[in-house]
């Protein structure tokens, strides 16, 4: 029989680290555990949250990639029974960014050439206040998506291990694009992990 695990929905204030999609990695655990001793583990299953966000396919890509994670560490997915037990969610949280544009327009010779006596010498410079500055503001709404994966000791019905990924969600990205990239989310994810994958992995 599976252990009862409470799962609870972390709230999370995230924000867009500058306008590239980087993925910031949270993580948290019991550090008086010995993680080495553990050598099965298995899935709890989804928050309910979760299927709201996530299809059937980006499900099974995530715990493949975990499920690799754990294979490198020398452990072995089981149905049931397992030392592990590993929890997978996902919250999202709509975004919006603001950014302002400002245009200077003024004869400053270099926009006539100064071919037709337009140039500074004739008094037309930036210190005779012959300018105008228009300033432009652009709207951008983007969404933060935050998964998280939370490692149970399934004997003591404990979270021994938490480790959370932000970054911001590209909806246009193709089937293998998606792969690749949940990939590398779920090694970053789990590189701080108190087991180091094996050489041989």
């Amino acid at each position: 029989m599976k252990a009862k695990v409470t799962i609870g929905i972390i709230l999370l204030s995230v924000m867009m680290f500058s306008a590239c999609n980087t993925l910031k990695v949270v993580v948290d655990y019991d550090k008086s555990v010995d993680f080495s001793k553990f050598t099965t583990f298995e899935y709890y299953g989804w928050a309910e949250e979760s299927d709201e966000i996530l299809n059937p396919f980006n499900k099974k890509r995530i715990e493949s990639a975990f499920g690799k994670e754990f294979s490198k560490r020398g452990m072995k997915l089981v149905e049931e029974g397992g030392d592990l037990i590993v929890t997978l969610y996902i919250v999202t949280k709509e975004k919006t960014s603001y950014s302002a544009t400002s245009t200077s327009m003024g004869m400053y010779g270099g926009g006539y050439g100064g071919y037709y006596g337009y140039g500074p010498r004739y008094g037309w410079g930036p210190g005779h206040g012959m300018g105008t500055s228009y300033t432009s503001y652009n709207e951008y709404d983007y969404t933060v998506g935050t998964l998280i994966i939370d490692i149970y000791d399934a004997k003591k019905e404990q979270l021994i291990w938490e480790s959370i990924g932000s970054r911001t969600l590209n909806q246009d990205q193709t089937s293998e694009a998606k792969e690749q990239s949940i990939k590398k989310t779920a090694n970053n994810m789990m590189s701080k992990y108190p087991v180091k994958p094996l050489k041989n992995k």
